[in-house]
């Protein structure tokens, strides 16, 4: 293992970037913030990365406490990547850096990758503060899941939820970029329409009417 690179100054945010400041490793962070992941799920879901420079992160990660390694038992009997509760302390820093960059997005490039749970983050923080529970959300690229108000663990998932959601949204890309960016509140979106809420639980009747 290579030896850490540094900044080499007695200040928190370079410390901060010794940690983190390699290219990919907030974007790991962010699929792990889904749970334990195989090395072949990151992968695919990080486009562009290459297998040496992922393998090279996520063994820094492990050094830095951010993740571990673990084997599944079997049947799964698959090595496993997730974060520690370090790394997952991260969650708030992924959220405020994407809600910088919400302006950034604009319209979508055709060299963009998309996947669906990409939007779990910034929508997890416009549902803060509207109950706990878990939402499945549809988009035309796919399905994910997230959890409001879980102490720990992971905080959204890809495909369905493994136990009967609180409240089911529907809507497009269009509208989570929008919501991302803030041009857009979720609340006023299920009111116009371009969210559709489903589910009885209190939750879901928040979202629907509020």
């Amino acid at each position: 293992m290579s030896p850490r690179r540094s900044y080499d100054q007695y200040c928190s945010a370079a410390r901060a970037l010794d940690a983190l400041g390699d290219r990919w490793t907030l974007l790991i962070v962010r699929e792990l913030l889904a749970g334990p992941r195989r090395y072949t799920d990151l992968h695919a879901d990080l486009p562009g990365v290459s297998t040496d420079v992922l393998a090279s992160r996520l063994k820094d990660m492990e050094r830095d406490g951010l993740a571990t390694r673990r084997r599944l038992p079997p049947p799964g009997a698959a090595n496993v990547y997730e974060l520690t509760a370090r790394g997952r302390e991260l969650l708030p820093v992924l959220q405020s850096l994407g809600e910088w960059g919400a302006p950034l997005l604009a319209e979508r490039r055709p060299t963009d990758a998309v996947r669906a749970h990409w939007f779990a983050l910034p929508l997890l923080r416009s549902l803060e503060g509207l109950g706990d529970g878990v939402v499945q959300v549809r988009l035309d690229e796919g399905e994910f899941y997230v959890r409001l108000g879980a102490p720990d663990g992971p905080v959204y998932g890809e495909g369905a939820a493994p136990e009967e959601p609180d409240a089911g949204l529907s809507l497009d890309a269009e509208a989570c970029a929008a919501l991302a960016k803030g041009d857009l509140a979720l609340l006023d979106a299920v009111r116009d329409g371009r969210v559709t809420v489903t589910g009885e639980s209190p939750l879901a009747k928040t979202l629907r009417d509020a």
